[in-house]
């Protein structure tokens, strides 16, 4: 199925920064097997997302191989005969894009120091300047697999207008009003939780500094203060994705 002459260009566009998103998981150790998603919707388009084929490493991903389903969990293009997708997926990342218009992008992880953090009572703590832009990160108490389409309310009543939130004992969850803002979100969430396990790790107290200068450290992050987080690295990210294997723009 030639994909790209049956889609506008505007969504071939989110296709290919789709499938670049996804080649760049693995490089930096955020991919789960054939698990977890990013979904994008599709420019013009409320109800319609771009997800990934349930049996696909991320490193397989190109930008014709995306799925096209709307809100409802309907597949409206599946250019595959074997391959559908994940319920899961569907559950979470409906959940968001229904309810946050602003959320164009959503992705959720399984990492290992995003799952370790995840179990901690504690949660994610401000011990770094990194840490310090998620000071007001959400939480989401466990239920369970996510396949129940009743805790699609919930999941969105924990989040309310974060753009990051805590799965408790699962994994990690944020949405961007592009693909190149929520790659630079769970990018920076994933460096946090990592350190956060490596000075945990140290067995010895932990210094937390004044609660007034997290306060201020999460101020200056916020991207009205600065810019918009991503855009300046996503040229480069894409200039380095093609050339180590150009073919996610297929």
């Amino acid at each position: 199925m030639d994909v790209k002459s049956a889609v506008s260009a505007q969504e071939w566009e989110t296709r290919v920064e789709l499938a670049a998103a996804y080649r760049l998981m693995p490089l930096y150790g955020m991919s789960d097997l054939i698990y977890n998603h990013i979904t994008a919707r599709i420019p013009g388009e409320a109800d319609r997302l771009l997800i990934n084929p349930y049996g696909y490493l991320y490193e397989e991903i190109t930008a014709s191989s995306l799925i096209t389903i709307n809100l409802a969990g309907d597949v409206l293009l599946n250019p595959h005969k074997d391959y559908g997708v994940n319920p899961a997926g569907y559950v979470i990342h409906s959940a968001v894009h229904g309810a946050r218009r602003d959320a164009h992008c959503v992705i959720h992880t399984h990492s290992r120091a995003g799952m370790a953090v995840s179990a901690l009572k504690c949660g994610l703590l401000p011990l770094t300047q990194t840490a310090m832009r998620f000071a007001s990160i959400a939480y989401h108490d466990f239920e369970g697999p996510a396949i129940d389409t009743e805790e699609r309310e919930r999941l969105v009543r924990d989040l309310g207008s974060r753009d990051s939130m805590i799965l408790r004992n699962h994994g990690l969850l944020v949405t961007g009003a592009d693909i190149p803002q929520a790659f630079n979100t769970i990018y920076w969430l994933e460096m946090a939780c990592r350190a956060q396990v490596d000075a945990m790790a140290c067995n010895t107290e932990l210094n937390i500094p004044d609660p007034d200068v997290v306060a201020k450290t999460e101020h200056l992050y916020k991207p009205e203060v600065r810019r918009p987080h991503g855009i300046l690295e996503w040229p480069a990210m894409l200039r380095m994705l093609n050339r180590r294997d150009p073919s996610y723009r297929t």
